[in-house]
């Protein structure tokens, strides 16, 4: 049973204010599918680059046991470029570049071997080409996450709204979730957002944590406290990988394991946070994740003395 992931494979080039990289690897793929291959080996991809995107940078994902299979290498192309610079809260950023090469007329190709897939996860691209992807499956799996943004509830709203009826989880973050429901409190824009059609929904908090909806329940998950922040971007891709892996290793969903899900996305994407790009994500090992897991229990444990 596979954990298949589309979405963007990339470079990026990232300005903060500790410092600043020319081209690297980025992309909503690469970080979900590396926080998900440290958690399931049945990773599969599906995405597009360019014939400028080597195959170093290809077997770096292969040597985590992810399938590339699904991932197109247009010759003559160029992959998907993003630039952008953080301020200093770095909450926020402005972007610089955004060169959709490959991705403009990005058609996914979903091979036989992807047929048995279990989970999805729809990273962020327009509604049409996710809705895409679920259609090209011969079967709905057992589980569908999808992660959206700001973006395409501006300019694809009616696909938008179509893709959120056939999902089981979404993910966004508050400002996201604010705006799709038009409600300010997270409470009431949540109880909105799960009559659209996910039975879950994670909220992404950044440095606060995340809030997990569903069942009738609500989780509040925290964020580990770190000293510095190198560079947030692909934190909340990680997170999701993170997430959806933690749901295929279990295999079953309950809001307990739910629950579970949103640390284990948190924990991963601490990691992320660490250094540019995904360099912290390529170097994790069982040991590291395991004390970071360690980290995010004790950081929320506490007895009430009667």
């Amino acid at each position: 049973m596979s954990l298949v992931i589309i979405g963007t494979i990339a470079y990026d080039a990232i300005e903060t204010p500790f410092g600043k990289t020319d081209k690297i690897v980025g992309g909503a793929a690469t970080f979900a599918g590396l926080a998900a291959a440290y958690l399931y080996n049945q990773v599969k991809l599906v995405g597009v680059v360019g014939e400028d995107f080597g195959d170093d940078n290809l077997d770096v994902l292969r040597s985590k046991g992810i399938n590339l299979d699904g991932v197109q290498v247009r010759k003559g192309e160029k992959t998907f470029f993003w630039a952008g610079r953080y301020h200093n809260d770095m909450n926020s950023r402005d972007t610089l570049v955004t060169d959709l090469n490959v991705l403009a007329d990005f058609d996914p190709i979903v091979p036989d071997s992807y047929q048995d897939c279990q989970y999805l996860l729809l990273g962020n691209l327009t509604p049409q080409v996710q809705l895409t992807m679920l259609n090209r499956l011969q079967r709905k799996p057992k589980l569908v996450v999808l992660d959206t943004m700001n973006f395409w509830m501006d300019t694809a709203w009616e696909d938008l709204l179509t893709v959120l009826k056939s999902v089981d989880v979404l993910t966004i973050n508050d400002a996201e979730a604010r705006q799709l429901a038009g409600e300010y409190s997270l409470v009431k824009a949540a109880e909105k957002i799960l009559k659209l059609g996910p039975k879950y929904l994670v909220i992404k908090k950044g440095e606060h944590g995340a809030l997990l909806f569903g069942d009738g329940q609500i989780f509040s998950a925290p964020a580990l406290p770190l000293a510095e922040v190198y560079d947030p971007t692909g934190a909340g891709d990680t997170f999701a990988g993170g997430f959806i892996g933690y749901l295929a290793q279990v295999g079953t969903l309950t809001f307990h394991n739910m629950k579970n899900a949103v640390i284990f996305g948190s924990a991963l994407a601490s990691f992320c946070v660490e250094k540019f790009g995904a360099e912290r994500l390529r170097e994790l090992d069982s040991a590291s994740i395991s004390e970071r897991l360690r980290l995010f229990t004790e950081l929320t444990k506490f007895d009430i003395a009667n």
